[in-house]
């Protein structure tokens, strides 16, 4: 089986991309698309669209109640309660699909920079000036498949009308909206990011969202507007990289790949997926090099104990499977698919409390409904006491 490794941008409240601690230079762009090779993408891909504000919106905006608020409060803080108050538009996260503003508005659900970006259209709207930081942590992992997606973070910080404030963001006039729990981004580096870079994030996102349901066309044209947009986001040349391998552009992979490379020599993600690009062209002395390479920087790669795990339960070993999800457990607590199957190595254990207990973290942590509802399910099939649950 071939893996590759995806850079899009929304995973628990997170935003998938490599964060660097300075700007890197664009690589250069010299025969890097290849727009014969795709059909037309199935919808447009416009970046007009990711902020535009729809006449729900400004209805929204304009409703006594949001107005009201707005007043008595001020307009950044009666905008944050419009918006994100439980009495009111009653959002729901869900980390499956990036909208733009107005499709966030219209479904009631989105993933983080979903939200964000919506946060900043009617920001917009109402004349407030906005920033945009990324939170330099360590990268989350999570998978589709044989696809794996790495992810970092960003918030939005609304200042005051320009009207109202001597300099566009006067720190002490500034309300921060961060989708993640203040003690998850307490003493960790932020660094300011340009609207371009959001947009970009944003047609990364929908590249990897396409790319995991094998919509390699529309992938490709999201990939290639996210470059267009930024040419300084990295992870869309990553993103358009994995798109041309899955599509049998080897050449055009490797290409890409080296152009990455070349400003981020010591990114795992790249070297990863260079490798793999060099084996299928049959250039095995490079990638032993390299691959010797990559496992000094990362003697353990992500999800590389959970899949170990994953094999020993094909086995029937669960006391071994348990141990390697642990092991993953241990470098990211509440990613839920860790859970679920640790939960599920106690369950053939005997371990019916543990089982309860990683099926629930599963279920709490879950970033979609539909692994909710699944894990919902497991946990009512053991408490009903129907045995044995069967592993899908």
């Amino acid at each position: 089986m071939k893996n590759w490794v995806v850079l899009p941008s929304c995973f628990i409240c997170c935003f998938l991309l490599a964060a660097c601690a300075t700007t890197p230079q664009a690589p250069r762009a010299d025969n890097l698309f290849n727009d014969q090779l795709f059909a037309a993408p199935s919808q447009p891909v416009r970046a007009d669209d990711v902020f535009a504000v729809s006449h729900a919106m400004k209805q929204y905006l304009n409703s006594v109640e949001t107005a009201r608020q707005m007043h008595e409060k001020g307009m950044q803080q009666g905008l944050f309660d419009a918006l994100y108050s439980e009495k009111q538009l009653k959002l729901e996260y869900n980390a499956e699909h990036t909208r733009n503003a107005a499709q966030t508005f219209t479904a009631r659900t989105g993933n983080c920079l979903s939200l964000v970006i919506m946060t900043a259209a009617f920001a917009k709207e109402l004349g407030l000036p906005v920033q945009y930081q990324t939170i330099l942590m360590d990268r989350a992992w999570s998978r589709n498949e044989d696809l794996y997606f790495a992810s970092g973070h960003v918030n939005i910080t609304l200042g005051k009308r320009l009207t109202e404030a001597r300099v566009r963001f006067d720190q002490s006039s500034l309300l921060t909206i961060d989708f993640l729990p203040p003690e998850d981004t307490a003493g960790q580096h932020r660094q300011d990011i340009d609207e371009k870079t959001i947009v970009a994030m944003y047609m990364n996102n929908r590249a990897a969202e396409a790319l995991a349901v094998h919509q390699l066309d529309d992938a490709y044209w999201w990939a290639r507007e996210a470059i267009r947009q930024d040419d300084r986001f990295l992870p869309s040349y990553n993103t358009l990289a994995v798109i041309y391998r899955r599509h049998d552009n080897l050449p055009e992979a490797e290409h890409t790949l080296r152009l990455v490379f070349e400003r981020e020599p010591d990114s795992t993600v790249v070297m990863f997926n260079l490798i793999g690009v060099l084996n299928d062209l049959g250039k095995f002395s490079e990638s032993k090099t390299l691959a010797a390479r990559l496992t000094k920087l990362q003697p353990d790669a992500p999800f590389q104990a959970f899949n170990l795990g994953m094999a020993a339960m094909r086995a029937g070993d669960f006391k071994t499977a348990k141990q390697q999800f642990t092991k993953e457990i241990a470098r990211d607590p509440y990613y839920h698919e860790f859970q679920y199957w640790l939960g599920i190595a106690c369950l053939r254990l005997g371990e019916t409390d543990q089982a309860l207990k990683h099926l629930s973290i599963a279920m709490e942590n879950s970033t979609s409904r539909s692994d909710h509802d699944v894990y919902a399910a497991k946990l009512d099939l053991i408490k009903s006491h129907t045995s044995p649950l069967l592993v899908h």
